[in-house]
């Protein structure tokens, strides 16, 4: 995966600065939504490639649209939720951003697990990984882990200070 939580590194660190422009939750969402394939073929002991075709380029992108279109059509609904969790979003933004904020957050999923794991066919149906690379881990794993806490901990150094911009 990296491990799903590592996935909410990118999903903050690339999703509050790009707030303006893309729809944040929807993106941050979409970065870990791939992962609930792996999660039921654990969960329910599936006899299925633990990364299988959501891990692939060609469904995880029409997923992420497909994500960006739900999270529009509730947005009414999910607003109080987005204030709590601090992911108050710019009310102007139309059902583009929020597309592209799914199929970005599906596609770099997908980018970040193809050189971790060999089970993962990102160009299905051609099935070879030509990206996996084992010595690359601990480096994603980094950026992912900084990305995430370097945001977080800007956005609130900017919020302390009073900053009106509001990242």
């Amino acid at each position: 995966m990296p491990f799903t939580p590592f996935h909410f590194g990118p999903g903050l660190g690339l999703g509050l600065p790009l707030r303006k422009h893309i729809h944040a939750p929807t993106f941050l969402l979409a970065n870990v939504i791939v992962n609930v394939e792996p999660l039921l073929v654990l969960l329910l002991g599936l006899r299925y490639p633990l990364h299988g075709h959501l891990h692939t380029f060609l469904l995880a992108i029409p997923a992420g649209i497909l994500l960006g279109y739900a999270v529009f059509l509730l947005e009414k609904f999910l607003q109080p939720l987005y204030k709590t969790l601090l992911l108050e979003t710019d009310n102007s933004l139309n059902l583009k951003s929020f597309l592209v904020a799914g199929f970005l957050g599906t596609g770099l999923h997908v980018m970040l697990d193809t050189p971790l794991y060999p089970d993962i066919a990102p160009f299905y149906p051609i099935t070879a990984n030509p990206f996996y690379n084992p010595a690359s881990t601990l480096e994603i794993y980094s950026l992912c882990f900084w990305m995430g806490g370097g945001e977080v901990g800007c956005d609130e150094f900017k919020h302390r200070k009073g900053d009106p911009r509001d990242s």
